[in-house]
């Protein structure tokens, strides 16, 4: 839809003021897309690693796939994740503070002795797991927040700024045209009158 506007010095100025609006804001979108784009790169990176990391802390223990059939499920819990909110580039994105684990009863002596040993092992797998989900979602946040700043540098960049000096330059014209034709017109009624003038005189 184009840009609706009228021709005189009002619109102009007003139009004027939209377009150095947007061509303030312009630098400073395209900065924020620039930073949110870094920072999407650098938590798929991480969320990459802690995967990377999960695959081989899973790798270790393939020996032990045995005794697994053996461990309770219900030793290990998962009581709370605390987090905190960071600001990135204007986005408030969930970091990860700790992982709180709620083990269960068993008794030392009528387990299998590496049962301690398997609830550091579930510990960690699951703080590795739990942080890898957590730079997925920030990941996600800051893209979703990337598209949304890259659409508006595009509307800005693309669309409004260009649309805006169109019309500038469009009234321009029209108010220049207008004076011209009003100095014009001028000239033909002074011309006029002062014919009239030396034609009364020399009567």
């Amino acid at each position: 839809m184009g840009l609706k506007f009228q021709y005189n010095k009002t619109e102009l100025q007003r139009l004027g003021k939209q377009l150095k609006v947007r061509e303030r804001a312009l630098p400073t979108l395209q900065n924020k897309e620039s930073a949110l784009r870094m920072e999407v790169k650098r938590a798929k990176d991480v969320a990459a690693e802690y995967d990377q990391l999960l695959q081989s802390e899973m790798g270790k223990h393939d020996n032990l796939l045995e005794l697994w059939s053996e461990f309770r499920p219900d030793l290990v819990k998962i009581s709370d994740v605390k987090l905190s909110i960071k600001k990135i580039a204007g986005v408030q994105t969930p970091i990860l503070d700790e992982v709180l684990f709620e083990l269960g009863e068993f008794s030392m002596f009528n387990s299998p002795s590496w049962f301690l040993d398997g609830v550091k092992i579930i510990q960690n797998l699951a703080k590795i797991a739990i942080e890898r989900e957590f730079f997925l979602r920030k990941m996600s946040l800051l893209d979703h927040a990337r598209r949304k700043t890259t659409q508006k540098v595009n509307l800005y960049e693309k669309v409004q700024i260009p649309g805006y000096q169109d019309a500038i330059r469009k009234i321009k014209r029209f108010l220049e045209d207008d004076e011209n034709l009003s100095k014009a017109a001028q000239k033909i009624v002074k011309k006029r009158q002062e014919a009239q003038k030396r034609k009364e005189e020399s009567q």
